[in-house]
């Protein structure tokens, strides 16, 4: 107990020294990509829980995102008219104490929305599997997208962004997000998502993923495993929207089309399906690597990007670190490897080993 409490002050104060520094020293540009890179860590390691730790297929996961964005954003304008009237100055600006607890209770609202609409789709498509479950969850992608564009409190087609209530000025979506809390959160998820997988609920989950039939004939309940780790990873989407919301203080239901989910997809396989330090560093990669292509390669980007991709992807077809996690002994086995490459593709080029041999070996 108190190693963990250590533990949690000195990451709260090396997060809030790392605030400053990138608040102080660092352009609006790069901060920007860097809260982005925080987000999308969180999307994707929660997404990892259905889809690397239980092995279904969801492509719902902006969806939830969606939902937790748009819940975050209507609780600190339209509570700015009641609720949060007093908690903000004349000129709208608002304490960094109270603004704090107003982006909490903004997270705990958008991840419990967004936790119900989890609860409500899982229930019924959670009894189905593989491609049919992908399919479904893209629907209700769609489908979260079709009805934001139809709520014209919220905006519609237009964005969400400000409010204009009667005998009142216009109120704006704050901007209550910073480096600290965004990835505060995401050490948060990294934690729980650890957390989980080296406990007993954590292999119930694995025995889903390697042998459905396996698991129910071994007496564990698959349905309410993959309802559980589908609901846990929608709640943590709804704190990623309500962080977004409150950076970008705009937001349209365009960015959270079933694009986005694909993306957060490909950020889970590219990491390894199952391994939780893999999924934040491809999450990581695939925010920075197009701004990075931005200047470089402007032209073509899109096409360096995908190039690359497809080369990783062929390296490594399991991810970056499959289903292990980042650690000595895992580096200690890369290096190892690298060390009998030479000699493997000696070997192979003599015509000695085959492919699968080598594997094997």
């Amino acid at each position: 107990m108190l190693r963990r409490s250590i533990f949690a002050i000195v990451l709260i104060g090396v997060l809030l020294g790392l605030n400053y520094l990138v608040s102080t020293q660092i352009d609006s540009y790069y901060i920007s990509v860097i809260l982005h890179a925080g987000i999308f860590v969180i999307l994707a390691v929660s997404l990892n829980l259905v889809n690397g730790f239980t092995g279904q297929f969801s492509l719902g996961q902006a969806g939830f995102y969606g939902i937790g964005a748009y819940a975050a954003a209507a609780l600190t304008t339209y509570g700015q008219i009641t609720v949060f009237r007093h908690w903000f100055n004349a000129d709208g600006s608002i304490s960094w104490w109270l603004g704090s607890v107003l982006l909490v209770l903004a997270m705990l609202l958008g991840g419990i929305v967004a936790a119900v609409a989890g609860i409500l789709v899982g229930l019924p498509s959670l009894k189905l599997k593989g491609d049919y479950l992908a399919i479904v969850t893209l629907g209700l992608n769609q489908i979260i997208v079709v009805v934001l564009n139809n709520i014209d409190k919220l905006g519609g087609p237009r964005g969400f962004s400000t409010i204009y209530p009667p005998n009142l000025d216009p109120i704006t979506i704050p901007p209550l997000s910073s480096f600290f809390w965004v990835y505060l959160m995401a050490a948060i998820v990294i934690i729980v998502s650890i957390n989980i997988r080296y406990s007993v609920h954590g292999l119930a989950f694995m025995a889903i993923r390697e042998d459905e039939v396996a698991a129910e004939a071994m007496g564990i309940p698959t349905t309410k495993y993959k309802i559980t780790a589908f609901v846990l990873s929608a709640f943590f989407a709804g704190v990623a929207g309500a962080l977004f919301a409150h950076t970008e203080c705009l937001i349209t239901p365009n960015e959270f089309n079933f694009v986005i989910s694909i993306n957060i997809v490909v950020m889970v396989v590219l990491g390894g399906m199952g391994s939780v330090s893999g999924t934040a560093i491809g999450a990581v990669l695939l925010t920075v690597l197009p701004e990075v292509l931005r200047g470089s390669f402007a032209d073509y980007r899109l096409v360096v990007y995908a190039a690359l991709l497809i080369i990783l992807m062929l390296v490594r077809p399991r991810g970056i670190f499959g289903h292990e996690e980042l650690s000595f002994e895992w580096l200690r086995g890369q290096l190892k490897g690298i060390q009998t490459l030479p000699a493997r593709l000696r070997h192979l080029g003599a015509g000695r080993l085959s492919p699968s041999e080598d594997k094997l070996k």
